[in-house]
């Protein structure tokens, strides 16, 4: 009697457990296209970024050249 009582217990929890899984699939897929979506935009963003940074560095490299020659 304990094993019918506990195995529709476990069988109620996997339905349920189930129906919580579903009902997250289509937030979660959301979820995903929108971090998809941002770091889209972030690396459009980041490029013009780090190849002004490096053409920064180049200059001050260039500068502390002339600096250490005089």
């Amino acid at each position: 009697m304990i094993y019918l009582i506990s195995g529709a217990l476990a069988a109620a929890g996997a339905v349920v457990l189930l129906m919580i899984l579903r009902a997250l699939v289509a937030p979660a897929r959301r979820l995903a296209a929108t971090v998809q979506c941002s770091r889209a935009h972030l690396a459009d963003r980041i490029g013009p970024l780090a190849s002004r940074v490096a053409a920064l560095r180049v200059a001050l490299d260039r500068r502390r050249r002339r600096r250490n020659a005089g």
